[in-house]
């Protein structure tokens, strides 16, 4: 016992001691907080450390799979080989992609300046080789007293771009730049959720829409220009586009309050063609003309069909500016085959060129005009579960001078006097589906989608007996008839 008493004294006195030599230490520096909340812009925002700028990292992991689509998951198969409906088709098509964004935020004596950068890395069926992939930069712009200067949605568009209620990037009847286009633009707040905006945009990411590859695999116009040009070329893939000049000039109205959105935009759109034989520049070449468009949209809330319920409608006209109508990601030239041709031929076709004009040598430019509205009905069953019903429809029209131009150009290139067909190049596009969302947890959701498209075009009749329209189609007649399907889609993304 007196050697367990004198144990604990000793290790008492030990401890004594380092203590007392401890208190002549110096203290240790405290510990220096790194990272600091930012609630000056909203939630996840971090002052970046020793400096005033706030910064937020967002971005999101998403996997799509789509059915009976085109060039991408979402796409409907209105051309190239899934329009023929060929074996080269890929029926079945995956897209994976993971998206980075960085948002800063500096208060100044001018106001808040502000960064961001928005990229993604995308793996899409057909497009990439193995272990290939793209990456793309849909935003890079800053922010400073009002004004943008880099990639930015267009001014013109509406906050839903291509998408009031859908998850895929091809309903037309309006303008979509939900990737970004290059701008200089500068808008103004009066108050009260009212606000306008002026911008130059590039005309080449979205807009420029002047020439098309030929719809059938044929030679022998183009370079003479027998009858039109931006019908066809000499060969597939002459272009007669010639380089930008000047940028689009848009305007904006915008009042955002509880209630909703109502908008108004319009655009100033420069047509240049190259040259009548784009290989020779003493060709001569049609004169510069000018396209407008012009759009109104409209956002209802706060329904009474339940919370968080929406209503998305916007309704847009072009005048040789017409991918403000058949905008976004969609094809310039659209052909679509079906097997319920008359007898004699091997199958029938519907084809619509969208196009800012057509001319012929020594001619001006024929503008095309098109019109089109969309909108969707979203509604939250819970909330869980929401489910959106959306629509579109989209006329272009070639006019009476135009029209004859393509009609000639179109009967030359699919057989001529051995043709029998009538009627124009004017075309429109129908769209109808439906989305269904499911969110088991914060930020990660699941979405399956529909969407019928039909594409109604002008045309009667029979090509010649020897029209080739290339890849795997057999020189052969084709019916000239209105074609329609189906596409799907399925999403899983998880947001952070």
């Amino acid at each position: 016992m007196n050697f367990v008493k004198g144990l604990m004294l000793g290790s008492t006195a030990v401890l004594m001691a380092t203590s007392a030599q401890a208190a002549d230490l110096p203290l240790k520096a405290k510990a220096v907080e790194y990272v600091k909340v930012c609630s000056l812009y909203g939630a996840g925002f971090y002052y970046v450390p020793g400096t005033d700028t706030c910064i937020k990292l967002g971005g999101y992991v998403r996997a799509e799979y789509g059915h009976n689509t085109s060039s991408m998951t979402n796409s409907p198969a209105w051309n190239g080989n899934s329009g023929q409906q060929n074996r080269l088709a890929n029926s079945t098509m995956y897209r994976t992609r993971a998206d980075l964004n960085i948002d800063t935020r500096t208060a100044t004596e001018y106001g808040v300046v502000r960064t961001y950068f928005d990229s993604v890395f995308t793996w899409t069926t057909g497009s990439d080789s193995v272990a290939g992939g793209n990456v793309g930069v849909y935003f890079a712009f800053v922010q400073f007293a009002g004004f943008t200067f880099g990639k930015a949605v267009s001014q013109f568009s509406t906050p839903w771009n291509g998408a009031p209620g859908n998850i895929t990037s091809n309903l037309l009847g309006g303008d979509d730049t939900s990737t970004g286009i290059n701008q200089v633009s500068y808008t103004a707040e009066f108050g009260n959720g009212i606000s306008g905006s002026v911008s130059l945009e590039d005309q080449s990411g979205y807009r420029q829409s002047q020439g098309v590859s030929s719809v059938f695999n044929t030679s022998g116009l183009g370079g003479t220009n027998t009858a039109a040009t931006w019908l066809s070329g000499a060969g597939v893939g002459t272009s007669y586009v010639a380089g930008t000049q000047i940028p689009d000039i848009v305007g904006k109205i915008r009042v955002d309050q509880a209630w909703g959105l109502f908008q108004v935009s319009a655009a100033a759109h420069q047509i240049r063609a190259s040259y009548y034989n784009p290989t020779l520049e003493t060709s001569g070449h049609p004169e510069d003309k000018w396209g407008f468009a012009v759009l109104a949209g409209l956002s209802l809330k706060n329904l009474p069909t339940g919370p968080g319920d929406s209503i998305n409608l916007d309704a847009t006209y072009a005048d040789g500016a017409i991918r403000y109508v058949i905008g976004g990601t969609s094809p310039n030239a659209f052909s679509m085959y079906g097997n319920n041709a008359i007898p004699g031929a091997y199958q029938s076709i519907a084809i619509g060129s969208a196009v800012d004009g057509v001319f012929t040598t020594g001619g001006g430019i024929e503008t095309t005009k098109a019109w089109g509205i969309r909108g969707a009905f979203n509604h939250n069953w819970n909330p869980q579960w929401a489910t959106s019903i959306f629509g579109a429809y989209s006329s272009v029209d070639f006019g009476g001078a135009g029209g004859a131009l393509y009609t000639a150009g179109l009967r030359a290139a699919v057989g001529g006097a051995a043709s029998n067909f009538a009627g124009n190049p004017n075309f429109n596009i129908a769209q109808i589906g439906t989305r269904t969302s499911w969110t088991p947890v914060k930020n990660l959701t699941f979405s399956g989608e529909l969407l019928y498209t039909r594409l109604d075009q002008n045309y009667e009749g029979v090509t010649g007996p020897a029209v080739s329209p290339g890849s795997t189609k057999p020189t052969a007649r084709y019916q000239f008839k209105d074609q329609d399907t189906w596409s799907g889609a399925v999403r899983v993304q998880r947001t952070f």
